[in-house]
């Protein structure tokens, strides 16, 4: 779905000797790669912010179907992981601090435009729409993927 012109030749987007961020820890949420543990929490997201996802995404990107199941959850998340593994994609989990709800989601990918090199989508759950920590976050995102990724130019869709 993404193109980049810096995809190597095995389909990573990134310098083999880039350190992807594992990581990131503030006063009102920390950010993980996403995995299979994490399922569970990342399920009662989605199904609790369908409608805000729906409009969010649409029938373009298919996602999140109506009828969006547990096991559709745990293969979706699965294979956002192996993606990370793959330096193809990475999808992050935006927690609260003690690590008891998820948040929403941050994914790094790279950019159909040739006029940038990675595109970065993030939501929030629905009940946290508008809120100061939904600001706080996209505030964050912007920063961090200019600072802590070799990136000069990033795309935003849905928020640009």
């Amino acid at each position: 779905m993404f193109m980049s012109p810096r995809k190597a030749a095995d389909g990573a987007f990134l310098p083999e000797d880039f350190v992807v961020p594992t990581l990131v820890a503030g006063p009102r949420f920390q950010i993980r790669p996403i995995t299979v543990h994490d399922v569970v929490k990342d399920y009662g997201a989605v199904i609790g912010s369908l409608d805000r996802l729906a409009g969010r995404f649409g029938p373009e990107w298919g996602w999140p179907d109506r009828e969006f199941t547990f096991e559709q959850a745990l293969i979706d998340v699965a294979w956002l992981q192996k993606q990370g593994q793959l330096r193809r994609s990475f999808s992050y989990v935006v927690i609260t601090p003690d690590g008891e709800r998820q948040l929403g989601r941050i994914h790094v990918a790279p950019s159909d435009d040739p006029d940038a090199d990675a595109v970065v989508v993030f939501w929030v759950r629905a009940d946290e729409e508008n809120s100061a920590l939904e600001k706080e976050l996209e505030e964050f995102v912007r920063e961090w993927v200019t600072t802590a990724w070799p990136f000069e130019t990033v795309r935003f869709p849905g928020r640009d």
